[in-house]
């Protein structure tokens, strides 16, 4: 090729970017003006959502390919990734659509992140192979071609922020001298999406030159920054380790305690792949011993770590159902599994260091889009599933009518919750029946506010006491009491106690961590008081059920004694009540002391 032709055709990729994303920038504002006044394609959801995911996410293909794949095949490539956005918007939009939902409306920013990971991994699948022209390319292509568009894509939105902090700044500098055009002009949506469409495809492109024509430098930046992460995998394999050695004597207990255990040991499983990435690269050399070593071991490591995080899915399923955030955590667990076997065998396994690890990176890079794919179709919608799991064990009796949330399906599962709510209003279980046909009618989920304490299965200490009739009586649908388990009709424990020692009892509103003394003043009850147990380490629960609680000597201060431990009573914040009786006072000033 001559340098007369090598020139033309710099100047024709050069052009034609420039054009997708002065394109892509149009096409957006004319949707968000769409959006913006309620107009067509706005009005149809199941139109408008492909047209907005696949302007923002498809033309990045065309921009970061467009100068090494061929013509024809990128083009094809181009349309079936837009083919596979569109499916996914639609579907969102179909689940989400509703009268009083329009535009981007029943989008969600999850669905765009899964669209943007989607095409990013299935891109750095395609290209490679395309270049090779064989279904499989070497795995130092992948490697290499994923790191140098990472490098692309943050020089590129570098430039594109930068270019409108000089727009802000002339804007500022001219206002100064009164002249504010320059202020209005990007405060136009018809300036800015074009402009920063076209910003971004010229950033792209230089950073696309520059990048082949100093790939060495490239590829040194990034390994240093590589072999940099890739020292604290001894760390985390020390964590890592020390966790588990340390689970023996603890007991799964605190770690179930948590009700984040499956969220923490997949972060955990996450950053042991990430960091066994960093030590490997791209497999051509092995790195210091060190490394070399904590990689088998963090590989072996993450076997006990991911069977826990199954094990802990595994319970809170089987106890209360399906969930959207579990159904994704399902996912991410069977993306933590195969990388999981694949890092075991590679860990075990004679030859090379580690080189089974490029095949399991690459079939886990194929299940993640399928797995994306699925998740955002019907075929393992959250949604979906969840609304499935929920309806289930109320229909078989597992959760009663009075304990289920019928809102969920009404407001939380777009129309897959919709639709098993109108099921459920012609269900034979007639509080089931009843319950999902008054929620269907509402148009915004109500607080928990109007539901009060739960008194019927409220435990009342010590053993013998009772509610007072005034308590049990009391309108806590409107209720100002400023206590959290009557504001949101949280399951509390209440301890009937004498506080002050006006010969009085007062009710003390627990839910295992804190306190709120509730007193009768002008015939409301109301917060005057709480306390605390976090700093002290008290069991409430456990001394309530074992009748320990009593109050301290009326000595200049009065404390709650919890067995041999004390628990300082302190005022409640101002504004928690109002007419407060004379305990209040009484505390003000012996807390002083």
């Amino acid at each position: 090729m001559t340098d007369a032709t090598e020139a033309r055709t710099a100047r024709t990729t050069a052009l034609t970017r420039l054009a997708i994303g002065l394109a892509q920038g149009i096409a957006l504002f004319l949707l968000q003006k769409a959006d913006e006044s309620k107009s067509w394609p706005a009005t149809q959801p199941l139109l408008y959502a492909p047209l907005l995911v696949c302007a923002l996410m498809v033309p990045l293909i065309p921009l970061a390919a467009l100068s090494a794949m061929r013509r024809t095949f990128l083009i094809g490539w181009s349309l079936i990734a837009a083919a596979v956005a569109a499916i996914l918007a639609v579907h969102a939009a179909w689940t989400g659509a509703a009268p009083d939902r329009i535009g981007a409306g029943p989008l969600s920013p999850p669905l765009f992140i899964a669209v943007a990971a989607l095409l990013f991994i299935a891109h750095h699948l395609v290209q490679p192979a395309e270049a090779v022209r064989r279904p499989v390319a070497p795995y130092a292509d992948y490697f290499d071609l994923a790191g140098t568009n990472a490098v692309r894509l943050f020089l590129s939105l570098a430039f594109t922020g930068a270019f409108w902090l000089l727009l802000f700044l002339a804007a500022a500098l001219f206002k100064l001298i009164g002249v504010e055009a320059i202020q209005k002009l990007i405060g136009e949506t018809a300036f800015a999406f074009p402009a920063t469409g076209l910003m971004f495809a010229a950033a792209v492109h230089m950073a696309v030159q520059l990048t082949e024509a100093r790939a060495g430098l490239v590829r040194g930046v990034r390994t240093v920054g590589l072999v940099l992460l890739a020292w604290l995998l001894p760390l985390m394999v020390v964590i890592a380790g020390g966790f588990l050695a340390t689970l023996p004597f603890t007991g799964l207990a605190p770690l179930w305690g948590t009700k984040a255990a499956t969220a923490l040991l997949l972060a955990a499983a996450a950053a042991l792949i990430v960091l066994i990435n960093a030590a490997y690269q791209d497999g051509a050399e092995a790195p210091h011993a060190i490394l070399r070593w904590a990689a088998r071991a963090a590989s072996l490591l993450l076997i006990p770590i991911v069977v826990l995080a199954a094990y802990a899915l595994w319970l809170r399923v089987h106890q209360y159902g399906l969930t959207p955030d579990r159904v994704f955590a399902g996912a991410y667990l069977v993306v933590a599994i195969g990388f999981t076997l694949g890092y075991a065998i590679a860990a075990l396994k004679p030859g090379p260091w580690m080189r089974p690890l490029e095949r399991a990176n690459l079939i886990m890079a194929v299940v993640s889009v399928l797995l994306l794919i699925a998740l955002f179709t019907p075929i393992a919608d959250p949604a979906r599933l969840s609304v499935a799991s929920q309806v289930k064990r109320l229909e078989s009796g597992r959760v009663p009518a009075d304990k289920f949330d019928f809102q969920l399906l009404r407001f939380d599962s777009g129309r897959y919750g919709r639709d098993a709510l109108e099921r459920l209003k012609t269900n034979s279980g007639a509080e089931i029946a009843k319950r999902a046909g008054e929620v269907s009618t509402r148009t915004a989920r109500t607080t928990p506010s109007s539901t009060g304490p739960d008194l019927g299965v409220m435990a009342v200490y010590p053993v013998g006491k009772t509610l007072p009739e005034s308590f049990r009586a009391q309108d806590w649908s409107k209720d100002d009491s400023g206590s959290m388990c009557a504001i949101t009709g949280m399951r509390c424990s209440a301890l009937v106690l004498d506080v002050d020692g006006d010969g009085v009892d007062e009710v003390l509103l627990t839910n295992g961590a804190s306190l709120d003394v509730m007193a009768l003043a002008d015939g409301q009850w109301r917060k005057v008081a709480e306390a605390f147990s976090s700093c002290d380490g008290i069991d409430i629960d456990a001394a309530l059920k074992a009748g320990t609680v009593r109050m301290g000597e009326p000595t200049a201060r009065r404390d709650l004694l919890f067995g041999d431990q004390r628990l300082v009573l302190r005022p409640a914040e101002k504004g928690c009540a109002v007419n407060t009786p004379p305990l209040k006072d009484a505390l003000v000033t012996l807390d002083r002391k």
